[in-house]
């Protein structure tokens, strides 16, 4: 499961990076491709900062060692002082790493669930588009969206009651449902102050309330210009079918070959999406389901909507899934354990039932 930007910190990440040699290098090899761009956005790299007093280790393209060293452990508050796009290019970069190094561990995906933001590094893990041109989606993407303003909240019940809320408070606060996390959790966006007056009616009718730490607002109608412009740059890039079936959350189905990925991706920007309406078609027969971020507000979802299914994050909680090493191969290739992606009539609806979606090992 690849998460949205309301769940990403560093501390967890530079936590686990000294015990998981395989995360480190992991690390060390995406941000060598993504940095690369970096500087096309204004952005500082990331890599070289990334381990602070510590030491990631990783091939170089040469076939040497390569060492990444910074002066302080970087954190997601320090990255939102810098540029627009700079703590996306951390999140796309960090999201990437983390799947790659628990694939090398053994813990092979048969499925990618892609989750709003989480769109990116998925496609790119799927090999729909190269690391630059995925960390280029995740910088264009970060300038458009913290352009706008707005922001966000996490109610602490359920979308009905949420719902009622919104209506109590009124049409004119422009705050809307943007995504439900399980039946006690969803998160409302819009102006900011919309949202404080949707906080104050929850205050008072017992509802708890938390302001994500995002400084704009995202799965909003109002950003449909913000979607357009974001879908004419993705469609400047080379985007090519999934080779591994990925499910969207926002869309509410796997990927075809046919699907216009630019769309989909820009459709992040204005659709909600709602995720007890989609595990129950993406995650079905699971035997485990692994977070590939930082955080674990996915794993608690999963953990929430169905307590039977083996639900892991392991940089935040640990410990690291390891299985049977696989074999060295592309990091575009999908693991031979990994079934085709879906036929282009499949996955059209949130009640098709898929296949596993990760497996520890050869369970």
């Amino acid at each position: 499961m690849f998460p949205g930007q309301g769940d990403f910190s560093l501390t967890p990440l530079l936590r686990t990076l000294p015990r998981v040699g395989s995360l480190a290098r992991a690390v060390a090899e995406v941000f060598e491709e993504a940095d690369v761009v970096a500087a096309e956005f204004g952005v500082a790299p990331i890599g070289p900062r990334l381990a602070g007093g510590s030491q990631l280790t990783g091939g170089s393209r040469s076939g040497g060692g390569s060492q990444l060293t910074g002066g302080s452990p970087l954190s997601t508050g320090a990255l939102a002082a810098e540029p627009p796009g700079t703590v996306q290019l951390a999140l796309f970069g960090v999201s990437l790493a983390v799947h790659r190094a628990l694939e090398v561990d053994g813990c092979r995906a048969h499925r990618l669930l892609a989750v709003s933001f989480g769109e990116i590094p998925a496609l790119t893990a799927a090999g729909c588009c190269s690391v630059a041109d995925g960390a280029r989606l995740a910088c264009r993407l970060g300038q458009l969206l913290t352009g706008h303003g707005g922001g966000m909240t996490l109610l602490g019940t359920g979308p009905a009651t949420a719902r009622r809320l919104l209506a109590a408070a009124g049409p004119g606060t422009g705050v809307v449902v943007a995504c439900v996390n399980h039946g006690g959790e969803t998160v409302v966006s819009g102006p900011l102050d919309g949202l404080a007056v949707v906080e104050r009616s929850a205050t008072a009718h017992g509802v708890g309330v938390q302001r994500l730490r995002l400084p704009f607002m995202s799965h909003h109608p109002a950003l449909v210009h913000e979607a357009g412009a974001f879908a004419y740059f993705a469609r400047r890039l080379r985007l090519s079918p999934p080779r591994r079936p990925v499910y969207s959350a926002v869309a509410g189905r796997l990927y075809r070959a046919d699907s216009d990925l630019p769309s989909a991706l820009s459709a992040c920007l204005v659709r909600p999406f709602d995720l007890p309406a989609v595990f129950g078609a993406a995650l079905a027969d699971a035997s485990l389901v692994v977070e590939a971020g930082t955080g674990s507000t996915l794993t608690n979802s999963v953990r929430r909507i169905d307590p039977r299914q083996d639900a892991l994050a392991p940089v935040a909680d640990g410990p690291w899934p390891t299985g049977p090493p696989s074999p060295p191969q592309s990091p575009l290739e999908p693991p031979r354990s990994c079934p085709p992606p879906a036929a282009p009539g499949e996955g059209t609806s949130h009640h098709h039932h898929p296949t596993t979606t990760a497996a520890r090992g050869d369970s």
